[in-house]
């Protein structure tokens, strides 16, 4: 099998030596995977560390496209799954592990055969990150343990064998079924990622399946993570199963598309009023980024079409609803939503096609395939969207309608093709808007190859539709003559654009000539004037050009440090590279002396990279030529201008004698300086790719290189160092030749150069692999000849300087010190790694059993020069000289600085290719749509396996790709193996770094440190030296700031802080030296310790079972037990430490009893000192220690002894293991007044003023520095595991109950007993009836821990004291505290277990307590603060496993609100309405789970029911009635006004204030209902009570009226299903015929967004019922109803059906045309003015409904309206508006769309207008 697969291409045609090596790495491979599998014993699970090292070396392979035999990826995938499962609770190892495994499986998966369990998967997620009792690992590691584990999961989900998915779905279907509790949304996100939608498991989905999920999806609306969890669920279905019947669901699952996206529907808002809260956790971990799932929901659309499915119309409803958002003028933050919808609609469009011409899919029949028509529907429909979106603001938007663009014009290109070619015409025509060139021309540069394709292959001219192709030639041409106007200094983006373009087109052409008899590629240019017009212009373009940063002193700057040509992508240099490597020989010639005439006679400092950039690319196309019209002329210029200057001496000429120089410092003219410099820089760019044609010019060079150096400026000497770095890199570097040409012609179109892909057949292509320049004998020869006049001598002078100070002068000696360094560092800069590196040096052992370790992968950067010797020689020399500068010339950043280069170019062998990669592709990933071409292509049809691209740009990726080998062939070679150790040298240097490292200067410290890092990270075994040095500088009380501020910064390095784990002294060490750093003063150095801390923290990995087990075998590494009481002794507040380090000391001593845990010999011991210690710390004087305190406790409390628990046998075994934990505590809390002084410092966290009245993590901290916030804030993010219900009600008020406080007291009764219970009563009493609120806030957290603690006896303490004291807290009068009594209730009643489904002890009581009415006279506060208590109640409570009790208190509850619904207090009323609301939504759900209960359970329901269900008929047909009264009494308010107010409040009204009252509570119930998610279950009565909120919007009482309207707001948001919606349609239907002409109007505003969410729900019948009903109202006689009528009629038609459209049109053009010829003759024809304004109104709702375009009905029906501005005032207004209206909406085509009227019409149009003139 692996013998079948080719080598990749890019190793194919990698250098020659190199691609000779690649062969070596299957065998290498088999040795990484015998490695591994030795290095791990399964009888030690520690030994799962040692084989981490080898992970990055699988990675290596996987990068390098390595050819590897499957077996033993096979055999290595298994070993990585069998460790994975194994680590289970060393999360650093499964992340690693887990990452590679991704790798692999997705590299290699299709060729694998496996099978992989699910459940193991789904275990490790649960334990680590869904259990309350998390480990100490800090939250960075958590959070990417996660994303392994589930993108591990979504790869392997393909593997799960057959059963899986049903077993998946028996898992998780028992969380969906509350859907009002937060295990619901867990569910969900377990379900999308767990259900595998393969080949094995189709057996399990069928069409009732994909039923019960819509219905679940339904069952909790307007929640974003929920619709993104089940529109993946969906699409994945969609698109692997098609022998489910869509059909029948497609109205359905368009609907919610379209709803999903939140848009402003007629004026509405433009996102949720109100949106389902899904816990942050949640949120957290199941990543949905909170906007609309657009790619499922393009994937879903893409795979519904097939021929003869009724999808693709679904999909036109679609685009033509959402077209307008897409508009420049109608951007808003769903624009990123559509953006990205457009953007997966044609790359998934794309995916199928390919998979369909492949014949991938086995699973896809071939009848389903899209056919050209389909295609055809599919493009035609997009390109509305590519039309709105092409000239968006937003650039993402632009930039992705261009790329899709270029997709589509393979596909369809008879469709896309003009529509490009117009939209460039359009815009050369509009001169105002610049950025829609640029945007034009990016389209045209992107399709440039299908244009080309369509024009020229002999193919395409058979495809009849593409009619005549001359015009893409045309197009062409055009574009390509506009492109010489668009180069301008002063645009950037259209300048790139244009550049792009030219780019584009000549990538496509074969060869550029100018002969008359060959195929000629665009007759009517003439070739070489055009090339003329070109160079002229970019000339000018690099003269006009500004600097983008002023070129400073100092580091010498590179040569390509540039203006926006250089700096903002690659397509100057590409189209340079391009244009001049395809000219013929003539025309290279021509462009060649126009260049070198431009080079010798200009001097611009500001574009040097931009011209030696031109001259590079001459060079590169024809090196030869180049080099005598270029560099000739340059070089003896440079050495001319430099002939009889000054010279130092320190250029390796030998030292000048020294008392010459003191008289005078000899300088450079600025003139003569400024033209070196330039010249140098050029010839440093140009002879990048000179190879071998340099040799002739030799001696030219190395005296112009000496020169430079020797010459008197700082500037020159910079020059000179990039042309000897430039100069060795093309003498001994590999790099391509003739990149450029193109070699094999497209087999349709000789004329074209034919692309490639990476994938598939490769045969022809690696016969023309590229040419590369493999260094001769000649070059590697000068090659070493100038290392030794450059980088030998420049050694030796360097030491002289540095042991004999042989200059008197200092700042000579700095100017010899400068030209020195710098030339070694440009000579090491230039060599890269063909250097050879260190010899490492071997511990005992010898070299032969290395074995294969010696080579990994091949790669090389170019040939071999000079030796290792010489490098240790520079490292001993590098070693003085730090020395040397540290102590004479510390505070000389410049010359330390390129100190610091050196030692990084030495030490760190291959960084420097490593940087060269690493940059180039970042340029890559703008990698433009220009250059692919996609792996469809109906023009030709033909059809490859991947993207193809033009040769040269597969080249530049091969030569990356060797670069990048070359950075890494020998970087892991010695980390595998223990007995190598780095050489001594890399140890100098090393020393040398750390010092630096700790340097005054900031730069030199962050250079330093940045190079050291490099070193520890390939060589480990240095860093425990590092870290002890680093840590005395923070326990030393006299070492300066700098020091402190360096080690930090190394110390916070992931490298370091993952070492810790390991190394027992450098872990103690580590963590006692940050404890013993309180000293240092200066506030930067406290922030460096905090921050160093945090991270620590935030990275924590636990700690080796290794350093448990040192005690007392080494006598040197200290004792794990004696650290923690060391860490413990400074955590007391006694301590006098300050109090930041106090709370470090106490995080410390958490952790470490946490990783403590999993050692059983120490735990128990130090697991009860430190929970005794940390509960003694609740008392604690500092704010910060106390809350860590807390959740320390929250931690450390275990599931404890004194539960009751159904085995009675199970609870006695467990009672004699806790005894020890148990002991220290109970002495602890039974101190004379623990509990009083606890809660009454818990009392201060709680910080309550109006402004932050939930600043949780925040204690009120105003008063802290920066660095106090980052440590405390970062401690007290406590995930919130409570509440598990959604917090909707605002009533609660916002509370500041802390869970976690209640959680504590509940943990401590429950490891304690009754003791605990005794100890706290008192002083509970007397803080619930304390005065202060935050007294009283303590005391409910502290209560509700006791009512959840379910002990033995718990039930004798209710019934002795807990009863008296809750029946005190609801009758007490106080009013500021509710919230948190509320709080405390729905936690002692919240159900236990992680999912809430076992019912807590008192729970029945608590209910009992609370339907027990209150005594007769209470003030109104406290009967609302009953019905609040009882809301929490039943929030909590699990309506589909109610028990009878439970429904004995719903039915007790419904008939008390039901009789008390007109209470007179505003408030109360508003507690029964929600009350209400959950109510009866619980009752409804239960009812739908009656499945689930047993058979006398069902019989007792039986008779209930029948009186159950009456409520609903009650509430519905009372409001409807009550509605009416209202109304009738409103009106007969307003009319009656003038009388006296006292019999207004008299008798007779009493009854309609009780009416008014009892609708109040109603609109309470809807709004509630609404807004928590409970609508699902109470449609109909919402349905009910759509009649009352429509019609009572406008009554005289204020406060009924404002609820109706906030109640309608949220009703807009509402989609009915299928019973439902025929009750919704009937009324409105009866309420748009309301006698109230204000409840007509209600009526329309509710149709807009109606007709807009239901569009695909509606039949036809009823949609014309509606149309006729707003038709009818267009009529009426109200003005305010017939306008509004006709705006919504206008809204409809944009998007509604276009038959009753056109219907609606033609009819009200016939009617105001008949009415329009009667007005002529002056017959007053009795028509009534309504009817006339009607007509007139029809027109105007016909054209104002196509905002944009210009349909052919448009102007007869804009000129028609324009007629009847003669009309008297409500017609005319109307007329003049709708005008105005359409003329600025298309001012910005008007141009070109006047056309379409005739003379006289614009006549017409013009009289209408004041400012006549636009229309001219």
């Amino acid at each position: 099998m692996a013998e079948t697969r080719k080598m990749h291409l890019y190793n194919a045609w990698l250098p020659p030596p190199v691609a000779e090596q690649t062969k070596k790495e299957k065998d290498s491979f088999v040795y990484v995977v015998r490695s591994v599998k030795e290095s791990w014993r399964p009888d030690d699970p520690e030994s799962v560390y040692s084989t981490l090292k080898w992970i990055s070396v699988i990675d290596l392979f996987v990068k390098a496209k390595s050819d590897v035999s499957l077996e033993d990826v096979a055999a290595l995938v298994d070993v990585g799954l069998e460790l994975f499962y194994i680590s289970q609770s060393k999360l650093y190892v499964q992340v690693r592990w887990g990452n590679i495994l991704v790798k692999l499986l997705n590299k290699y998966g299709k060729k694998l055969s496996l099978k992989i369990q699910w459940r193991p998967f789904y275990d490790i997620l649960i334990h680590t990150h869904f259990t309350r009792n998390a480990g100490p690992e800090g939250w960075r590691l958590r959070q990417r343990h996660f994303e392994t584990v589930t993108s591990l999961v979504r790869t392997c989900r393909k593997f799960f064998p057959s059963g899986s998915a049903a077993e998946i779905w028996s898992e998780f279907r028992s969380l969906l079924e509350n859907p009002w509790h937060n295990s619901s949304f867990e569910g969900s996100g377990f379900v999308r990622l767990f259900l595998p939608t393969n080949l094995d498991n189709q057996d399990f989905f069928s069409h009732n399946w994909i039923q019960q999920c819509l219905d679940l999806w339904d069952s909790i609306p307007n929640c974003q993570f929920w619709d993104s969890q089940w529109a993946a669920v969906i699409g994945l279905c969609i698109k692997n199963y098609n022998f489910i019947n869509w059909e029948s669901f497609l109205p359905v699952l368009f609907s919610r598309y379209m709803n999903m996206f939140e848009v402003p529907v007629a004026n509405g808002r433009g996102s949720y009023p109100f949106s389902v809260d899904v816990p942050r956790t949640t949120r957290f971990l199941f990543s949905n980024k909170a906007v609309t799932p657009a790619k499922d929901i393009a994937k879903s659309i893409v795979y519904l079409l097939k021929p003869g499915s009724s999808a693709q119309e679904y999909f036109e409803k679609l685009v033509n609803l959402l077209e307008q958002y897409y508009h420049p003028s109608n951007g808003g933050h769903w624009t990123y939503s559509l953006e990205r919808f457009l953007r997966y609609l044609v790359i998934t469009f794309q995916k199928r096609l390919t998979r369909e011409q492949q014949n991938m899919d086995e699973k896809r029949q071939a009848e389903l395939y899209l056919g050209r028509s389909e295609r055809a529907a599919f493009v035609k429909t997009v390109l509305k969207l590519f039309d709105r979106g092409q000239y968006s603001k937003n650039e993402s938007l632009a930039e992705t309608v261009a790329a899709a663009t270029s997709v589509l014009s393979y596909v369809e290109p008879s469709l896309v093709l003009p529509f490009i070619a117009s939209r460039l015409y359009m815009a050369l025509e509009t001169m105002t808007a610049t950025h829609q060139l640029k945007t034009a021309v990016t389209s045209v540069a992107y399709a440039g190859r299908a244009l080309f394709i369509a024009s020229f292959s002999s193919s395409s001219s058979k495809i009849d539709d593409l009619g005549n192709t001359d015009k893409f030639v045309d197009l062409l041409l055009i574009s390509l003559s506009n492109a010489l106007l668009g180069m301008d200094a002063n645009d950037p983006p259209k300048t790139l654009a244009t550049m792009q373009l030219i780019g584009s087109v000549f990538s496509n052409i074969a060869f550029l000539d100018d002969i008359e008899n060959g195929p000629s590629f665009m007759p009517t240019i003439c070739f070489s004037d055009w090339l003329d017009e070109f160079l002229c212009r970019l000339f000018s373009l690099l003269m006009h050009l500004e600097p983008s940063t002023v070129l400073t002193e100092g580091m010498q700057t590179s040569a390509t440090s540039g203006t926006f040509l250089v700096e903002d992508g690659p397509s100057y240099f590409c189209m340079l590279e391009i244009l001049l490597g395809r000219l013929s020989k003539p025309l290279y010639n021509q462009a060649l002396k126009k260049v070198s005439k431009f080079v010798k006679t200009n001097i611009l400092p500001g574009a040097i990279s931009e011209v030696g950039l031109l001259c590079c690319a001459c060079v590169h196309a024809n090196p030869e030529e180049a080099a005598v019209h270029l560099i000739k002329p340059i070089l003896a210029s440079i050495i001319s201008s430099l002939k009889g200057t000054p010279v130092t001496g320190f250029g390796g000429m030998g030292i000048s004698d020294a008392s010459v120089s003191t008289k005078a410092k000899p300088t450079l003219s600025p003139a003569l300086e400024t033209a070196v410099d330039y010249q140098l820089k050029i010839i440093s760019v140009a002879i990048s790719y000179g190879g071998p044609v340099l040799l002739h010019y030799k001696d030219q060079l190395k005296e112009a290189i000496f020169s430079a150096f020797e010459a008197p400026s700082w500037k020159v000497n910079g020059a000179g160092d990039n042309v000897l770095r430039s100069l060795l890199g093309s003498l001994v570097l590999y790099y391509p030749i003739d990149q450029y040409k193109c070699i094999s012609r497209h087999p349709d179109a000789a004329v074209l150069e034919e692309w490639i892909s990476t994938k598939g057949d490769q045969n022809e292509e690696q016969l023309s692999s590229p040419k590369w320049h493999v260094p001769s004998d000649d070059e590697i020869s000068f090659a070493n000849e100038l290392l030794s006049l450059h980088f030998q001598s420049a050694l030796d002078d360097l030491l002289q300087i540095c042991r004999t100070k042989i200059h008197s002068d200092p700042g000579n000696e700095k100017e010899h010190l400068k030209v020195t360094l710098l030339r070694i560092d440009s000579s090491l800069q230039g060599v890269l790694s063909c250097l050879p590196d260190f010899q490492p040096s071997i511990r005992d052992g010898g070299v032969e059993d290395l074995g294969f370790s010696l080579f990994l992968i091949a790669g090389a950067s170019g040939s071999t020069i000079g030796s290792s010797e010489l490098r240790e020689k520079a490292a001993e020399i590098i070693h003085v000289t730090c020395k040397y500068l540290l102590e004479e010339r510390s505070d000389d950043s410049i010359l330390l600085i390129l100190l610091i280069r050196i030692i990084d170019a030495l030490g760190n062998y291959g960084s420097l290719e490593y940087d060269e990669w690493s940059n180039h592709r970042q340029a890559w990933k703008l990698e433009s749509a220009a250059i692919v071409e996609p792996p469809i292509n109906f023009i030709v049809s033909s059809h490859s396996q991947g993207k193809r691209r033009p040769r040269w740009s597969l080249i530049d990726k091969t030569y990356m790709h060797n670069t990048w080998r070359s950075s890494q062939a020998s970087y892991h070679l010695y980390r595998t193996s223990g007995n190598i150790s780095p050489s001594d040298h890399v140890g100098l240097l090393m020393d040398d770094l750390l010092t630096l490292s700790l340097h005054s200067y900031e730069t030199v410290r962050a250079f330093a440190g940045k190079s050291l890092l490099k070193i520890l990270k390939r060589w480990p075994s240095l860093i425990s030296k590092c870290v002890l040095i680093l840590i005395e500088n923070l326990c030393n009380p006299s070492s300066p700031e700098h020091a402190v501020l360096g080690s930090c910064a190394i110390l916070a390095t992931q490298t370091v802080l993952k070492h810790l784990t390991m190394d027992a002294k450098a872990f103690s060490s580590f963590l006692l030296g940050i404890l013993a750093s309180s000293h240092h003063e200066s506030l930067k150095a406290q922030k460096a310790i905090n921050e160093l801390f945090v991270k620590y923290n935030i990275h924590f990995g636990g700690v080796s079972r290794s350093i448990f087990r040192t005690s007392g075998i080494h006598s040197d590494e200290p004792n794990f037990a004696d650290l923690v009481s060391q860490i413990a002794s400074m955590s007391f507040d006694t301590t006098g430490l300050h109090w930041r380090y106090n709370l470090m000391a106490n995080r410390l001593l958490l952790l470490l009893t946490m990783a403590s845990r999993s050692d059983t010999s120490t735990s128990s011991k130090i697991l009860s000192e430190t929970t005794g210690h940390f509960l003694k710390n609740l008392r604690s004087q500092l704010p910060q220690t106390r809350i860590l305190a807390i959740s320390a406790l929250n931690t450390l409390l275990k599931e404890s002894p004194y539960k009751v628990v159904a085995q009675e046998q199970h609870h006695s075994s467990e009672r004699n293991n806790n005894s020890s934990l148990e002991e220290a505590l109970s002495q602890i809390f039974q101190e004379e007044g623990f509990f009083n002084e606890t809660l009454n410092s818990l009392s201060h966290v709680h910080i309550i003023s109006d402004a932050e009245s939930t600043s949780r993590g925040n204690h009120g901290s105003s008063f802290q520095s920066l660095a106090d916030k980052s440590i405390t804030r970062f401690y007290f993010e406590f995930s919130a595991l409570w509440p598990r219900t959604p917090s909707w009600i605002s009533l609660f008020g916002s509370d500041t109950f802390y869970s976690n406080f209640a959680r504590i007291f509940k943990r401590l009764i429950q490891e304690c007993g009754m003791p605990v219970l005794l100890a706290l009563k008192t002083s509970l009493e007397e803080f619930s009836n304390s005065k202060e609120r935050s007294k009283q806030c303590v005391a409910a957290e502290a209560l509700a821990g006791v009512l959840h603690s379910d002990i033995d006896g718990l039930l004798g303490a209710w019934d002795n004291w807990i009863m008296i004291q809750l029946q005190k807290i609801i009758q007490a009068p106080s009013v500021e505290s509710v919230p948190e009594w509320a709080a405390c209730i729905r936690y002692a009643v919240t159900g236990k277990g992680k999912y809430g489904t076992r019912v807590p002890l008192l729970r029945q009581r608590i209910m009992d307590c609370l339907i027990s009415p209150l005594p007769q006279m209470v003030a109104t506060n406290v009967v609302a603060k009953r019905y609040a208590f009882l809301s929490a109640v039943l929030i909590e409570i699990s309506p589909p496993r109610m028990s009878v009790a439970e429904l004995e208190f719903h039915d007790k509850l419904l008939e008390e609100l039901l009789n008390s619904m007109s209470h007179p207090s505003a408030q109360v009323r508003e507690a029964i309405g929600v009350a209400l609301s959950v109510l009866c939504s619980n009752i409804r759900l239960c009812e739908s789970y009656t499945h689930l209960r047993t058979h006398e359970e069902a019989k007792n329901d039986g008779d209930k029911s029948s009186k159950n269900e009456s409520w609903h008929k009650l509430l519905t047909e009372k409001a409807s009635e009550l509605a009416v009264n209202i109304q009738n009494a409103s009106q007969f308010d307003n009319l009656e006004n003038s009388v006296d107010m006292t019999y207004r409040n008299g008798i007779s009204n009493d009854e309609s204030w009780e009416e008014m009252k009892w609708m109040e509570t109603m609109f309470h119930f809807v709004i509630s209902s609404l807004k928590s998610g409970r609508s699902s279950c109470l449609l109909d009565i919402i349905v009910g009570l759509l009649y009352p909120i429509l019609s009572l919007q406008e009554t005289s009482n204020k406060d009924l009226s404002t609820l109706a309207k906030a109640a309608f707001e949220l009703l807009k948001w509402r989609i009915f299903p299928e019973p439902h919606l025929q009750k919704t349609v009937a009324v409105i239907l009866s309420s748009a015929n309301d006698p109230n002409w204000r409840t007509r109007s209600a009526t329309l505003t509710y149709l807009r967004t109606f007709m807009y969410r239901h569009t695909y729900n509606l039949s036809s019948e009823e949609k014309r019922q509606i149309w006729r009903t707003i038709e009818k109202l267009l009529i009426d006689n109200q003005v305010e109803v017939r306008e509004h009528a006709a705006g919504v009629l206008a809204g409809l038609m944009k998007g509604g059906d276009e038959d009753l459209a056109r219907d609606f049109r033609d009819r009200a053009f016939i009617e105001a045309l008949s009415i329009q010829k009667r007005r002529k003759r002056n017959l007053s024809s009795g028509h009534s003015a309504a009817s006339i304004h009607g007509a007139v109104l029809a027109l105007a709702a016909s054209v104002l409904s196509v905002p944009y375009d210009m349909p052919s009905w448009l102007p007869d029906h804009v000129t028609l309206l324009a007629r009847f501005m003669g009309e008297p005032s409500p017609v005319k207004s109307t007329v003049t508006k709708a005008v105005a209206e359409f003329r600025r909406t298309h001012a910005d085509t008007w141009n070109y769309q006047k056309d379409s009227f005739s003379e006289e019409q614009l006549e017409v149009l013009a009289d209408t207008s004041s400012s006549s003139s636009y229309f001219a």
